[in-house]
């Protein structure tokens, strides 16, 4: 029998690779505020609790709370800023005796995101309408959508690639709300469908991204006050 050894990759295609099972990590950037509409916290039961926030129509700035870190492999991607803001309902729609209320907000802005990888950079472009829904509970939980197509992250360097969030649907993620002065809206190991496009070293076969963050939520209307979210 003749066995056949397996081609040896050179150290610029190990680069290439290496880099490209980063990239995915990234999307975890579109998580940090997303769509109202149909956002609906994990677990909610067809019976919820009452969830009142608070101030009723007061605005709101979410702003990241140090960097927002992503993980795949060996490969780490970090944004240093992100910020996006939005308005409480009005009453009584800021009240709602059976479920999540929601808030509508700005696309998320992202700014000086790095790589680990030497020679691949990254950028990020948000668009569509986005908004978070929020259950009271213990804890109380944020159910998050990203719009169709809503995030799109572009590498460039050792490999060229587009990272698409949500690619064909809306897709919903979960994080955790803490009452505070700021309040906290913080997310441990967040997941977002995404399609991968590009070539040589894009991980085109990947199909779901995950992240962590957390970001402090201001009350912009009268800053002496906090945005809560009660029962």
């Amino acid at each position: 029998m003749t066995m056949t050894q397996p081609a040896r990759r050179t150290p610029r295609q190990h680069a290439l690779l290496t880099a490209g099972t980063g990239i995915v990590a990234a999307l975890g950037l579109s998580l940090a505020m997303t769509t109202a509409a149909t956002a609906q916290p994990a677990g909610t039961p067809s019976a919820a609790a009452a969830t009142t926030v608070s101030p009723a129509g007061h605005g709101f700035t979410a702003t990241l709370s140090g960097k927002a870190t992503f993980k795949a492999g060996s490969v780490t991607v970090t944004c240093a800023t992100s910020s996006s803001s939005g308005q409480v309902p009005d009453a009584p729609g800021n009240h709602n005796p059976d479920g999540p209320v929601s808030s509508s907000t700005t696309p998320a802005t992202y700014g000086s995101c790095t790589t680990s990888m030497p020679g691949v950079s990254a950028t990020v472009a948000t668009s569509g309408s986005w908004g978070v829904a929020m259950q009271n509970g213990a804890p109380v939980t944020a159910g998050l959508t990203i719009p169709v197509g809503g995030f799109v992250l572009k590498t460039s360097g050792l490999a060229t690639c587009t990272v698409t969030a949500a690619p064909t649907s809306a897709a919903t993620v979960n994080g955790t709300w803490t009452n505070g002065a700021p309040s906290t809206l913080a997310f441990a190991n967040a997941s977002v469908p995404v399609k991968v496009t590009g070539g040589f070293g894009c991980p085109t076969s990947s199909t779901s991204s995950t992240f962590n963050a957390a970001y402090q939520v201001s009350d912009t209307t009268d800053p002496a006050s906090q945005i809560t979210v009660t029962g």
